[in-house]
């Protein structure tokens, strides 16, 4: 056998090896450093509001904006971009999403007035929107079902999840050393870099033949908007649920649904294909997505709260708590592909999530705890550790035996479920937080924490409801 021979067999045999497995690693970094970027700059934010808040003279309902106007724009519109990938193509939405990101990060980083920014995070939420349903369709497209796709899902999830944490992280470092005008500008060389890299390795994918579902596009998207916007609204300022804004929004996408549903019956190329649905593992996977972000959305926002107004964490030092529990889920999502392989789906989430339910419930009694070994580090340890694992096996599962002409939408309702489900937790766990707590006892201390702990509480019900949907419609092996 000649030498190109030899390496022709070693490459199809080892189908990570070679020029092809070179190029789809490096089109995987490439796609994982965009979701990084996108997931990172939904919490990057927060840590240098103040500073945005003193530097353009915000009053509080502006700065709430800031970060609510990215979520809105990114979790209404995912729908509306998963399916654009599928008609246009993914390499070409993935591209422009990316730049649409990156110069709105330019001119974020600028901005001299609070309309001007707003602007700019809410273009970043409709850049994010249309580049991270694509990102996982190319992946889905380009790594055949398998081990290859299990490790590519593996690395995209590891890498994704660790964009909360390092958000914080970067956020209290820039803040302290540079200036908040960095939190945005430092998307800039991120997102040119990707552009450049992934010009030479995304290769485009098949377009599904067709026009826009157009009227399931206006009501499916504005259905998704309202809802996000109701939700982050009405969870603001410590509860505003009685607001007509409020009610007129959750009204308003409760209606739309309904019709959404009917129209996408009726359309020859939908907008969210409702065979989609009739998988109950993958219906199963979607809400256990949604019901561990409802959980996960509203401790990271709580926890971070406690440390800085209970146990007067200055925002470096809440950064830095972060880190190794970052670290940890990273290294839960890649425990995740090997898990998946020995135990099986249902075996990994399920376990996954009745240690992380553990943990939740044991974070619950951060406030009577002894301090920061007992009341936080080992629950949250427990938390993340088990929530790690899920992500693998979740993401699979959910884009198993799915059309590439669908992939897109697939993916898409994959992110949403994940935005959806953190605007719901938000929302929940501040109103059982804020009403039952800090509220009650004039926003001290005490109170925050008695809220804080029920909110935990509800999020480990939460997850144990997500355990129970997952032991009922997952399978045991592998999809």
């Amino acid at each position: 056998m000649t030498a190109s021979a030899r390496t022709a067999a070693d490459a199809s045999k080892y189908p990570g090896e070679g020029h092809v497995g070179r190029r789809r690693s490096v089109a995987l970094a490439v796609i994982s450093s965009a979701q990084l970027m996108f997931l990172l700059d939904a919490t990057i934010v927060n840590v240098a509001l103040p500073d945005i808040q003193r530097s353009l003279r915000l009053q509080g309902s502006d700065l709430e904006w800031v970060v609510a106007s990215y979520s809105i724009a990114f979790g209404g519109l995912l729908m509306l971009g998963g399916r654009a990938g599928d008609i246009l193509g993914r390499r070409r939405v993935f591209m422009t999403g990316v730049a649409v990101f990156t110069v709105a990060s330019l001119l974020g980083g600028f901005a001299t007035e609070a309309w001007l920014l707003t602007v700019c995070r809410t273009a970043q939420g409709v850049g994010a929107a249309a580049a991270s349903p694509a990102a996982l369709s190319l992946i889905a497209v380009t790594f055949p079902e398998g081990p290859g796709r299990n490790r590519a899902v593996g690395w995209y999830t590891a890498v994704a999840t660790a964009g909360g944490g390092v958000g914080l992280l970067a956020g209290g470092l820039i803040t302290v050393h540079l200036s908040w005008r960095w939190v945005m500008f430092v998307n800039v060389p991120l997102g040119v870099a990707i552009l450049a890299v992934g010009a030479g390795v995304l290769r485009e994918t098949p377009r599904t033949r067709g026009a826009f579902d157009v009227l399931g596009a206006v009501t499916g998207t504005l259905a998704a908007l309202l809802l996000c916007f109701g939700l982050i609204d009405g969870a603001s300022g410590g509860g505003n649920w009685s607001s007509p804004v409020v009610l007129g929004a959750l009204g308003a996408a409760a209606l739309l649904l309904p019709v959404f549903v009917l129209v996408e019956r009726r359309s020859a190329q939908p907008l969210v294909p409702l065979r989609l649905f009739a998988d109950r593992t993958r219906l199963g996977s979607y809400a256990v997505t949604a019901l561990i972000s409802t959980a996960v959305f509203g401790i990271f926002f709580f926890l971070t709260l406690f440390l800085q107004q209970v146990w007067d964490y200055s925002p470096l030092r809440t950064a830095l708590v972060y880190l190794p529990l970052t670290c940890l889920l990273i290294l839960g999502a890649k425990a995740g592909s090997p898990l998946l392989a020995l135990f099986g789906t249902r075996a990994v989430v399920c376990g996954g999530l009745l240690v992380a339910t553990t943990g939740i419930l044991w974070l619950a009694r951060i406030g009577d705890s002894g301090g920061y070994t007992t009341g936080m580090l080992v629950p949250t340890l427990l938390t993340y550790a088990g929530l790690g694992v899920t992500g693998v096996p979740l993401t699979l599962t959910a884009l198993a035996k799915v059309a590439d002409e669908d992939s897109g939408a697939a993916s898409g309702l994959v992110n949403m479920a994940r935005q959806i489900g953190g605007a719901t937790g938000l929302a929940v766990l501040g109103a059982v937080a804020w009403s039952s707590g800090a509220a009650a006892s004039g926003g001290t201390a005490a109170g925050l924490s008695t809220g804080v702990a029920r909110g935990f509480a509800v999020a480990g019900g939460l997850t144990l409801l997500a355990l129970c949907v997952a032991a009922l419609t997952l399978p045991r092996k592998g999809r």
